[in-house]
C-alpha cells in the first residue's frame, strides 16, 4: 500500500465504515475538525491507503480489499452509447 514514512495517521478506518459518493467517485469519513476525510475510487485502485481532510492535516489509513471495490465507469459509458446486441 503507500509508502508512509514520516507520515502521522490519526486512526485506520475499514472502508465499509466510510460512505461512498458515486457521483464524485470519493469515499468520506468524518473528521473531528467538522470536515470529512476523502479519498477518491481512483486512488484506491492505485492502491493508495491514505485519506486526507481538506480542512485540517490530518490523515487517516483505509483498510481495504482491493478486489471488494466497485469497478471503475468503462470510458465509452461517458459519451452517450449504449451497446446493441443482436
Amino acid at each position: 500500500m503507500s509508502d508512509d514514512e514520516g507520515i502521522s495517521i490519526y486512526d485506520e478506518v475499514e472502508i465499509e465504515d466510510m460512505t461512498f459518493d458515486e457521483a464524485m467517485g470519493v469515499y468520506q469519513f468524518p473528521c473531528p475538525c467538522g470536515d470529512k476525510f476523502q479519498i477518491t475510487l481512483e486512488d484506491l485502485l492505485d492502491e493508495q491507503d491514505i485519506a486526507v481532510c481538506p480542512s485540517c492535516s490530518l490523515m487517516i489509513r483505509v483498510i481495504f480489499d482491493l478486489d471488494d471495490l466497485p469497478k471503475p465507469p468503462t470510458s465509452g459509458a461517458s459519451d452517450g452509447q449504449v451497446p446493441i446486441t443482436a
